[in-house]
């Protein structure tokens, strides 16, 4: 990609901050792994429970899927039909990636962030809190994410069909992104 055309700065800045957010959001997975420990040691040989620890497991394993959405696009991660994408040349795959970008990802990831806003508003204009006794007072915080996973997918998208046109004028390469980060 050039780095002083306009349209490849979009890109390389919308892929660091998804970047940045993917990698932020991978620590929640290993203090998952420490609370849930910490909850099983409690549980079973203190014989002692806490609502608020085996809640915080749940928050963290939703904020991991969430919000690493957008991280998982920029790396390839999410399911595709290889069938007919796979044998095809780098412009047949940026003509698919371009349509799948603007005829599903965007308008699933706008419907889903507007049918999200009201129901987090109103947990946000209630303050909503646990459901269980002893729980974690901020559910509010969790719902929250509804709407960021949407728009962090739709950040991404952005620069996935950013650089797909650009795959399509002959700027860039599909590959580009996998040769920066994993060097032979």
């Amino acid at each position: 990609m050039n780095n002083k055309n306009p349209i490849a700065m979009v890109v390389r800045g919308l892929d660091s901050f998804s970047e940045w957010t993917g990698r932020s959001i991978a620590w929640l997975t290993l203090l998952m792994v420490l609370v849930t420990f910490v909850v099983v040691v409690m549980r079973y040989v203190l014989n002692i429970g806490n609502i608020q620890l085996q809640e915080s497991v749940i928050y963290m394993h939703s904020f991991v899927f969430l919000l690493g959405a957008g991280y998982t696009l920029k790396h390839d991660g999410h399911v595709r039909v290889d069938i007919f994408y796979r044998p095809l040349g780098e412009r047949g795959k940026a003509v698919i990636n371009i349509l799948g970008t603007l005829f599903l990802l965007l308008p699933v990831s706008l419907f889903i962030f507007w049918v999200s806003w009201e129901y987090v508003r109103f947990s946000w204009h209630t303050m909503e809190g646990s459901q269980e006794a002893g729980g974690i007072e901020a559910l509010y915080l969790l719902k929250t994410s509804l709407l960021l996973m949407p728009a962090l997918m739709m950040l991404q998208g952005i620069a996935e069909l950013l650089r797909n046109i650009l795959v399509l004028t002959g700027q860039a390469h599909l590959t580009e992104v996998d040769i920066q980060e994993h060097p032979l």
